[in-house]
This record gives C-alpha cells, structure tokens and sequence, in this order.
C-alpha cells in the first residue's frame, strides 16, 4: 500500500507525464532489485573501497590482471540478472508511446533485455569487452571463457559481490592471474566496454543523451543519485530550459535543488503502477 503522500506524488506526476513528452533517465537503483549492488547510499555517499580509475587501468598490468581476476568472479551474478518490474514497466511505457526515449546509467542490459528499444547506455556495457590496441569488441561471455580455461585455480573461490561485476578478492589470488589477451590481435590491453571512473563518455553518446533532454518535454530520473556529471548535467539543462524534472528515488540526489517533484519510494513498486493509471 502507498501512504497519502506518495500517492499524491503520483497523481501529480501521472498528470505531468500525461501532458508532457517525458524522457526517462535511470540509475543503479532501478537494477539493485535484480541482484546487482549500487555504488553509494542513501546520501550519495560512495559504498566500500574506490573503485579502479581509467588512469590506473591503462598504466600497468599488474591494473589490469586486478580488475580481471576480480571481474571473472563477478561476471556470473551480472549475466544472470534477470529485469524486474521496473524495467518491464518502462519497456511498457515504451512500447505505447507513453515515454519518448529512455537513457541509463547502468551497464547490465537489462532495459535491452526487458525489451526497451533504441536504449541510450551512458557508461556502456559489460557484456561487450573492447581491444585498446586495436579497437575490435568481443562478446564478454567469450572472454569470460577464456579466462576461465587459463585460470582454473579460481574455479569456486568466493567472493563478494560489489557494484558493475566487482567483487572483493583477496589479493593472493591476483598475483597468478592470467590476464586476456584480444583474440582479434593478441593485445594485452582488454577493457570492458564500459565507461571506468576518471574516463569521458564517448563524444557520440553523450551527444545523442543531450539530444533527446534538448527535445524531450521532460525529464523523469528514476534511481539515480545523480551524483555522475554526465548525468547531472541533462538534469540542469531540462531545468535551464524550464521544463518539469521529476524524480522516484530513495534517498538524495545531486539535483534536490531543481527538481519539481520527487517521490520516495522503490520504484519496482511504482513504476507498475505508474503504466496501470496512464491513459492509453
């Protein structure tokens, strides 16, 4: 049951989104229902240890064979994440012309894999691995296989799950890791086709992101601290523009200050019941 403010909330979000084009930004709160844990709290404050910066990834090896070992014992949960009702509700929402496009800042698929078309990933995806040394992608499953085969020591070890395919590895089982090399070139430098903290979005993404918040009639963010700039700034430029910027959230937002409305509540449990109650 919803309590008097919440459905309030609703109501006057149900009325914006009916009379407005909404376009729709998610964040790892919308995926944490899926089994797969977020990066901060309820303050926007960041969970457990930093996590690996691009520049420590490209600077050496002995990077790279840390985030792999760690990785290769992560992938498994992430693979086998399966959408939720939010993302379902938001494929709905889609699929009936309700909402104009859909942005994430998440790197699972599981909008994809819910059915969302056309989805802008902000920070990319797990399930692809791109080559630095020569640019050619490969399926993730295909080099979790191989490392799996040239590193059976790992076979059952466990370890804790942390946010986008991390886990907390002890460091005695880095030091024999073999690291992938790219079966299109041999190269050493293999990263998951992800954006890593301290790295740009790719100019082309955050074009089409900025793109669909200049025409959207608004802007809804679900599950998101906004605490990333490349999130944050669509947010202002829906605001600049003075169009409605609502949020379903639990917790604090980078964007407190210029929301028009937020809604407090888990949005596996509001999302369907957002498509129930818009018109047709």
């Amino acid at each position: 049951m919803l309590d008097s403010a919440i459905h309030d909330h609703l109501d006057m979000l149900l009325q914006a989104m009916a009379n407005d084009d909404f376009l729709v930004l998610t964040g790892a709160g919308i995926s944490t229902p899926s089994g797969i844990p977020d990066y901060r709290d309820s303050e926007g404050v960041r969970r457990g240890r930093q996590p690996m910066m691009y520049q420590e990834f490209l600077a050496a090896p002995e990077s790279r064979r840390r985030y792999w070992a760690r990785a290769m014992l992560g992938w498994p949960r992430v693979r086998q994440a399966q959408p939720n009702a939010a993302h379902e509700a938001l494929a709905s929402l889609q699929s009936h012309g309700r909402i104009s496009g859909l942005i994430t800042q998440n790197v699972d698929t599981l909008h994809d894999q819910a059915g969302s078309q056309d989805v802008i990933e902000l920070h990319g995806s797990l399930h692809r691995v791109l080559c630095l040394d020569c640019g050619q992608r490969s399926e993730r499953n295909a080099i979790q296989q191989l490392m799996e085969s040239q590193n059976p020591y790992l076979a059952g070890v466990d370890a804790v799950q942390a946010p986008d395919g991390d886990t907390l590895l002890d460091p005695a089982f880095e030091a024999r890791f073999q690291t992938p090399r790219c079966p299109h070139c041999d190269g050493e430098r293999m990263k998951p086709d992800v954006v890593f903290f301290g790295e740009n979005v790719a100019q082309p993404t955050a074009a089409r992101a900025m793109a669909a918040a200049e025409n959207a009639g608004g802007l809804l963010v679900i599950g998101s601290s906004l605490m990333a700039y490349s999130a944050f700034r669509l947010c202002r430029v829906i605001a600049d523009r003075g169009k409605p910027l609502m949020a379903i959230n639990l917790g604090k937002t980078r964007a407190d200050d210029l929301l028009d409305l937020k809604i407090e509540a888990s949005c596996e449990h509001l999302l369907p019941l957002l498509t129930q109650h818009l018109p047709p």
